[in-house]
């Protein structure tokens, strides 16, 4: 594993273009910092600071950074899809198994750099939001410091499924353009069946349908925050309650659907005649 993963990191530390991408897709995390320095001036009245409004507490700051890191996974998706597009492009994939590499290891390389710049991402968004959740924070006991950590591993499997997503396009298209915008194709196509199924039966059943969907289910990892946050200064409207919980089961799902993309980039690479 160590030797495939060597391997990766050197092409693609290699390649101007992937040091780059993969510099900003680190550097943008901490992005979330600045969320806890936003102050918003109403009318000249007075300054609303989202650090003293509470929104910075633990343990829903688990849940605040979490959901805004993931947006920036579109990134490093750039890049899955670029060292896929590049193997063929440069000649390398060929050279790679001529020089003995196994297919199956090929796609392990690929997967074990996926799996090494997830957990490296998810530990930095941790010690980030340790940083600022023990700045502002009016909570310091220890086991309310650290509940709700769930999220980090919701996190984690979400950038796991995704970039597999992505590994799997850039596979089976070659070229990291077309890749990303099969990502934009799976994101309607979801919608479209979607609203067939509430069109044939109602909106309950296709909404427990849609959280099977790939990027659905990666999306209901970690859901929004806001109705959460909103919920903490208006406890009495119970109608804004939602389940904004880490459940074993949408782990279970996008863990699926994570062994399945690697699973169909190695048929497609086995099958390819190169």
């Amino acid at each position: 594993m160590v030797r495939l993963l060597q391997l990766e990191l050197q092409k693609l530390l290699l390649n101007r273009t992937s040091k780059i991408l993969i510099f900003v897709s680190f550097i943008l995390p901490f992005c979330v910092i600045l969320l806890s320095s936003i102050k918003i001036n109403v009318f000249g009245l007075f300054t609303l600071e989202l650090g003293e409004l509470g929104v910075f507490n633990f343990p829903i700051i688990w849940h605040l950074t979490t959901f805004f890191a993931s947006q920036f996974k579109f990134f490093f998706a750039i890049v899955v899809v670029s060292m896929i597009g590049n193997e063929y492009s440069n000649k390398t994939l060929k050279q790679n198994l001529i020089d003995g590499l196994s297919k199956k290891e090929f796609i392990l390389s690929k997967f074990y750099a996926i799996a090494f710049f997830s957990l490296a991402s998810t530990i930095l968004i941790g010690l980030i939001t340790l940083c600022i959740g023990l700045y502002y924070s009016s909570y310091t006991e220890f086991n309310i410091i650290f509940r709700q950590t769930d999220f980090l591993l919701a996190y984690f499997v979400k950038l796991l499924g995704f970039f597999s997503l992505c590994l799997f396009f850039g596979m089976l298209v070659k070229r990291s353009a077309f890749a990303l915008a099969f990502l934009f194709i799976l994101y309607l196509l979801e919608w479209i069946i979607f609203g067939i199924i509430t069109w044939k039966f109602n909106v309950d059943i296709a909404e427990k349908i849609q959280n099977f969907f790939p990027l659905k289910s990666m999306y209901k990892l970690i859901d929004q925050p806001f109705q959460r946050i909103a919920m903490t200064k208006f406890p009495e409207k119970t109608a804004m309650a939602y389940d904004y919980a880490v459940h074993w089961y949408e782990i279970a799902i996008v863990l699926g659907w994570t062994a399945l993309f690697v699973f169909l980039s190695f048929v497609l690479l086995k099958k390819r005649d190169l």
